[in-house]
């Protein structure tokens, strides 16, 4: 467990294509347990990174914070922490899905940039019908809801996320802040690997194992696994 003092604020950054409801059921049940403030960030479409960052920067002007992020998300928030280590009480990063700027075989890159090309040929609601179809009820209802809220400007966050390039080995090797881990063991697009990969390169982590399952029954398991690490 890391001895850090409490965060002003808890700062949920949602995940590619995602949205400020599904942070807040991940993360918002822990900092209401702890009695902690905490702030869900809702993503603009049309500067999804610019927008999070922002959202991080006023959040920070109340003291040091303690940032959570899934997937994309967690990106953001490995990268903010290390350019604001003195803003920061720790960070959770949820789901991480890559290392380093070549995202040319990245499982997560690759999916955002294929969907963001079927909603431009096919319109919304085929490929949200073709979604639904190939994915868990937990996560078709929260990208159905997200996915409409953001459109028309869905493909263009997707693109974003497509393009974003990943903390690399030297970014994570030298992050002066605690981080925890969390890493759903059987799941494809963010694979096990990677989150063990950042584990054994940032210097203070630890690194938390559920199941896609345990996400899917309580999205709220990314918060309580997460936070526990910090006192």
């Amino acid at each position: 467990m890391f001895e850090t003092p409490s965060p002003a604020v808890v700062v949920a950054l949602p995940g590619t294509g995602s949205d400020a409801d599904f942070a807040r059921r991940a993360f918002e049940p822990a900092c209401v347990a702890r009695k902690t403030a905490f702030l869900a960030v809702e993503p603009d479409p049309g500067a999804v990174v610019a927008s999070c960052r922002a959202a991080l920067d006023a959040a920070a002007r109340s003291g040091p914070v303690l940032v959570t992020g899934i997937s994309l998300g967690a990106a953001i928030a490995v990268e903010w922490a290390a350019e604001h280590p003195d803003a920061v009480v720790g960070v959770v990063a949820a789901l991480p899905a890559w290392t380093g700027s070549d995202t040319a075989t990245c499982p997560a890159a690759l999916s955002a940039a294929a969907t963001a090309a079927q909603l431009r040929a096919d319109g919304l609601d085929a490929v949200i019908e073709r979604m639904r179809a190939s994915s868990p009820r937990w996560l078709a209802d929260a990208l159905t809801q997200s996915w409409r809220a953001q459109w028309p400007q869905l493909p263009d966050a997707l693109e974003e996320a497509a393009d974003y390039k990943w903390p690399g080995t030297e970014r994570l090797a030298t992050l002066d802040v605690p981080v925890a881990l969390v890493t759903a063991v059987d799941d494809p697009v963010h694979p096990l690997a990677v989150a063990e990969e950042w584990a054994t390169l940032i210097p203070r982590s630890e690194l938390i194992r559920i199941t896609l399952a345990e996400l899917g029954e309580d999205p709220a398991i990314l918060g309580k696994t997460g936070l526990s690490a910090f006192n």
